[in-house]
């Protein structure tokens, strides 16, 4: 059976979130499946930069933007010229006139639940434009797929909630972390690498986006009270690409009078970010809603403590390895790093849990329980044109 994913979030600047994601499965399922035909869909530069040979495996160009014009009409016409049995789109953006037998990756309803214009820099009117065609193609995702799959048990939940689609319609398979690799860095090295992105113990940490549902405002409001409290031992690092929503953070920290006790780094290549992991006090994630919640996780194998809010699939990803709060509540947050700063017994505690939690998790397994999804609805496929 010739099966088709499309991959052109594989590789470059989408190496995080989706990339990885859509990375880790590609090169699993080629590791394991020496079965079934995959036809591999890549933009121009993860094409021309291709690894993995193998005999079962096509590459196929399709140099056609993410949620463009030319991904709606011309993606679907590469497709079906591919003459694939399944397709696998593992983001929602399916193609509405494409009409072949799908499966499609739901990682989360983020868009769905927070529709706000906070979370674009587009003007109104294209911004309202820009939604009523994001509701149109993920709910065509949603309606047609042959099979759903999502990362957590939440987010399959929320999706019945919002399709009314059947439980049996959708299949949960886990993400997994593998880190940056360095996970071996000398305290000298962590030290000088400190150093160079101006960072001074002790901090906490922060990695990822600044969108809107990331929540970083708490934080800033935490940083604030604290500095009333006069309880200032803790500078707070942001580790992120600086973007609009960057700025904005960096906006309100100065309006709040506490850019003083606030580090942004920008962005930070993959093989410094393991120092920046075992060299914070903790990491810090108050986000509001998470498909998933890969950062976390890459904290605990580097051995850093977690304090994360209870939201959304958190407590489920993560376990008794985090210490936990509501997200709007600063308090919450402050006693909690104070817990930690005041015993050294739970700090290591959750370093250990922290390393047990994130063997539950493997990119091989995600790769087999996708297989057998694939498996499934091909045969399922077969049984209905035989019948």
């Amino acid at each position: 059976m010739r099966i088709g994913i499309d991959a052109r979030f594989f590789g470059g600047e989408q190496s995080k979130g989706l990339g990885r994601y859509t990375q880790k499965l590609i090169e699993h399922l080629l590791s394991i499946d020496t079965e079934h035909t995959y036809v591999i869909f890549l933009q121009e530069e993860a094409y021309d930069d291709w690894e993995y040979k193998r005999d079962n495996v096509e590459i196929v160009k399709a140099p056609y933007p993410w949620y463009s014009l030319t991904e709606q009409l011309l993606m679907p016409l590469l497709i079906y010229k591919q003459k694939v049995n399944l397709m696998h789109f593992p983001h929602f953006n399916v193609p509405l006139l494409y009409r072949g037998p799908f499966i499609v990756t739901i990682h989360d309803l983020i868009i769905s639940r927070f529709p706000t214009s906070r979370a674009t820099t587009l003007g109104p009117l294209t911004y309202k434009l820009k939604q009523f065609g994001y509701n149109r193609v993920i709910s065509h995702a949603a309606h047609r797929a042959k099979k759903i799959i999502t990362v957590s048990d939440y987010s399959k939940k929320d999706i019945i909630d919002f399709f009314h689609i059947k439980k049996e319609m959708i299949s949960i398979t886990y993400e997994a972390v593998d880190g940056f690799n360095h996970a071996d860095l000398s305290d000298e090295d962590v030290k000088k690498i400190l150093i160079k992105n101006k960072i001074s113990k002790p901090y906490l940490l922060y990695i990822g986006n600044a969108y809107p549902h990331k929540n970083l405002e708490v934080l800033l409001k935490m940083m604030s009270q604290l500095k009333k409290e006069g309880r200032q031992s803790f500078k707070l690092v942001f580790v992120g690409k600086e973007d609009y929503f960057y700025l904005n953070i960096q906006q309100e920290a100065w309006a709040l009078d506490v850019d003083d006790q606030i580090i942004f780094t920008g962005f930070v290549p993959d093989n410094e970010l393991a120092a920046l992991y075992k060299g914070s006090f903790a990491y810090i994630f108050p986000s509001k809603y998470e498909g998933f919640g890969l950062p976390p996780l890459e904290a605990m194998y580097y051995g850093t403590p977690v304090i994360s809010s209870n939201s959304s699939c958190l407590p489920e990803v993560l376990g008794d390895a985090a210490l936990y709060f509501d997200f709007d509540d600063v308090s919450g947050i402050i006693n909690q790093i104070f817990s930690l700063e005041e015993s050294s017994r739970l700090r290591e505690e959750l370093i250990i849990n922290g390393r047990k939690q994130i063997k539950r998790y493997s990119w091989r397994k995600m790769a087999k329980q996708t297989i057998k999804i694939y498996e499934s609805v091909l045969a399922e496929s077969k049984t209905k044109i035989t019948s």
